[in-house]
C-alpha cells in the first residue's frame, strides 16, 4: 500500500516536471520577436544597467570619496543592477583587497560585470608591447579573481600627440609616427592580442576591445582587429560616446560583436565635450543585434555625480526597457 502511493505520487512529481517543462519549452519557441523572427529577449529586452566606477571619479575628484568600496555602496543606494570596475580606481592588487570587493559586491547585490583596463600595443619596441602584454595578463588574472567576465582592453595610440586634451581637439585624430604606417600599427595590435587569447579562454574572461582612440577610433578599425584574429575570446566593448562622425551607423557595426555596452552622458556638459546621443535609437540597434548583456553608464559631465548619476540611470531604463 505505502509502495504503491509512493510511486503514485512519484509518477504525478514526474508528469507536472515534464509537463511544465514542456509548456516552458512551448512558451519559448512561441515568444517570437517579431521584427528579425529572433526568439524573444527573456526581460522582453530589459537590458540590465549598471555604472562605472568612473561615473563617479572622472579622474579629478578625491580617491578616498570615490574609492570602488564606495563606488559600489552608491551603486546600490542609486537602484543600478551591477558595478564596472575602472582598474586605476583600484587601491591594490592584492588578492586580500580584491576578495574584500567581491565580498562587499556580493553583499550589495552588485554583480561585477566588467573591469576597465588600459595597455598599449602601437609601438614599434617589441619591448615595450612585451610590458604591455604581461600588464593585460595581470589583469586578466584580477578579473578571474573577482569573478568577472570581461576586460575593456584598448589598442593603444601613436603617441604623437601628448596632451589628451589635445587629442580631444583633434577628434582622436593623431598623425602615425614617423617612419611607420598604419599596416605596422594594426600588425602590433594584432599579435599582441592573440597571444592574450589563451590566456582568456583559460581564466573565462573574454576581452573586449573598445572603440577608444588610437587605432580602435573607428568602427572599421575595431572590427578588422576583431575578425581576424576571430575568436569568440575577443569581443568589443561598445561605447556610445566615442565616435564622433556616423555614430549610429558605426555603432551598428560594432554592435553583433558587444559584449559590454558602456554608455556615455553628460549633464552639466562633458569634460572634453558633449555629444547628443538618442538613446532609443541606440536600443534599436541591440535589439537589432539580440544584445542581452549590461549597458554600462559612464557620466562624463560636470554635474555633480549624486544628480547626474540618478537621471542617467532613469534615463536609460527608460530607453532599454
Amino acid at each position: 500500500m505505502v509502495k504503491t502511493r509512493r510511486s503514485f505520487l512519484r509518477n504525478l512529481v514526474f508528469a507536472g516536471a515534464a509537463l511544465s517543462a514542456g509548456s516552458c519549452r512551448e512558451m519559448t519557441v512561441n515568444r517570437v520577436d517579431n521584427d528579425n523572427n529572433q526568439p524573444a529577449h527573456p526581460r522582453g529586452y530589459s537590458n540590465l544597467i549598471g555604472v562605472s566606477t568612473y561615473s563617479y571619479w572622472h579622474f579629478d575628484r578625491s580617491r578616498e570619496e570615490a574609492s570602488v568600496q564606495n563606488c559600489i555602496e552608491m551603486a546600490a543606494r542609486m537602484g543600478f543592477d551591477g558595478v564596472e570596475i575602472l582598474k586605476v580606481q583600484m587601491d591594490s592588487e592584492d588578492n586580500s583587497y580584491l576578495q574584500r570587493l567581491k565580498r562587499l559586491a556580493l553583499h550589495a547585490g552588485q554583480p561585477l560585470i566588467g573591469l576597465s583596463t588600459h595597455q598599449d600595443f602601437v609601438s614599434p619596441d617589441r619591448e615595450t608591447r612585451k610590458a604591455n602584454i604581461e600588464r593585460t595578463r595581470k589583469q586578466i588574472d584580477i578579473a578571474h579573481k573577482l569573478g568577472i567576465p570581461t576586460i575593456r582592453i584598448n589598442t593603444g595610440r601613436w603617441g604623437t600627440i601628448r596632451s589628451f586634451d589635445d587629442l580631444m581637439d583633434a577628434r582622436g585624430i593623431e598623425p602615425v609616427l614617423e617612419g611607420y604606417t598604419e599596416e605596422d600599427g594594426f600588425g602590433w595590435v594584432t599579435d599582441s592580442i592573440e597571444q592574450l587569447i589563451p590566456m582568456a579562454e583559460e581564466y573565462g574572461v573574454v576581452l573586449g576591445l573598445e572603440n577608444h582612440w588610437g587605432l580602435g577610433r573607428t568602427a572599421e578599425g575595431v572590427m578588422r582587429i576583431v575578425n581576424q584574429i576571430d575568436s569568440p575570446w575577443l569581443q568589443v566593448t561598445a561605447d556610445t560616446g566615442n565616435f564622433f562622425d556616423d555614430k549610429y551607423e558605426q555603432f551598428d557595426t560594432i554592435a553583433e560583436k558587444a559584449v559590454l555596452v558602456q554608455a556615455k552622458t553628460y549633464y552639466g556638459g562633458g569634460n572634453w565635450y558633449t555629444l547628443d546621443l538618442d538613446y532609443d535609437r541606440y536600443a534599436e540597434i541591440l535589439r537589432k543585434h539580440n544584445y542581452r548583456g549590461y549597458i554600462s553608464l559612464e557620466f562624463e559631465g560636470q554635474e555633480h555625480y549624486e544628480t547626474a548619476v540618478p537621471k542617467s540611470l532613469e534615463m536609460l531604463r527608460e530607453a532599454f526597457s
